[in-house]
């Protein structure tokens, strides 16, 4: 359950340094850097963790204008329509076996965000978020690396929250969307919403060890059961029925032949089979 004293508020505000601050004030943050405009908070984060930023250093910007996901995409984040946040973790000892999990913890985070107004959001694996089989959101995991060892992550999250955030349909491989779309009506203030994210973080964040988070990422799976195409690289496209995620956050997929094997997070997407 979620802190009921979170009100849901259906009006546009303009978003800036101390509107964020006030909706973020319950929660326990390691420190907070909120930009106008932004190249990439996952850039601004990466540095700051490499720099010491404290566990759940949030980084946050109204506009970005290289914004990135994964497979070098580009995320486009037009001023005062989206949500462009990176969040920094330090990940403590008894998480660190379980971190091959954290985009599907991501990913969670804002499935039960968007719950919270209604809305029935799917993963579609490995990083994006459907609503109505249409991208609203999407989530980039980076690592700062101290020797061999994962010093922090960052996790970028990209939310469509009004029209104007969704890219030109020229530019999109994969159907897109908004939480206005979806809603009907106007969305929440930005800040309320990410305020909600990032109490789900929080959630899973003590579950992330746990099947529960296994069996939710399940539950929000788009196009389980369903014939799926899978790219990798310069491979020649795949295809098999979607099965589950495993405990590492890999993806079981059953071939025509009746093979079973697992795809793993890389330089891999897949999209349903027409």
């Amino acid at each position: 359950m979620f802190p009921p004293c979170l009100p849901v508020y259906f009006f546009a505000f303009p978003m800036n340094e101390r509107s964020l601050q006030t909706a973020l004030a319950h929660l326990n943050i390691g420190g907070l850097r909120y930009f106008d405009s932004i190249g990439s908070t996952n850039d601004e984060a990466l540095a700051w963790a490499a720099d010491g930023a404290r566990d759940f250093s949030i980084v946050a910007a109204d506009e970005q204008t290289r914004g990135r996901g994964r497979l070098n995409r580009k995320w486009f984040t037009p001023k005062g329509s989206a949500i462009a946040m990176s969040l920094i973790l330090r990940p403590a000892a008894d998480l660190r076996p379980h971190l091959a999990r954290t985009v599907g913890w991501a990913a969670l985070a804002i499935v039960k965000a968007c719950a919270e107004l209604g809305l029935a959001a799917r993963i579609k694996w490995p990083n994006d978020i459907l609503l109505d089989a249409k991208k609203i959101a999407g989530v980039l995991v980076e690592a700062v690396w101290s020797g061999d060892d994962i010093d922090a992550l960052v996790i970028g999250v990209g939310i469509n929250v009004r029209k104007e955030s969704v890219p030109p349909a020229a530019a999109l491989q994969f159907p897109a969307a908004s939480l206005e779309d979806a809603l009907g009506k106007e969305p929440p203030a930005r800040e309320e919403f990410l305020a909600r994210v990032l109490d789900a973080f929080i959630h899973w964040r003590a579950r992330l060890r746990t099947d529960e988070l296994i069996q939710a990422w399940n539950e929000a799976l788009a196009f389980r059961g369903e014939q799926i195409q899978i790219h990798a690289g310069d491979e020649t496209p795949s295809a098999g029925e979607a099965l589950g995620v495993e405990t590492d956050g890999s993806l079981r997929v059953r071939h025509a032949d009746g093979k079973i094997v697992l795809v793993r997070v890389g330089d891999v997407s897949l999209r349903p089979r027409a």
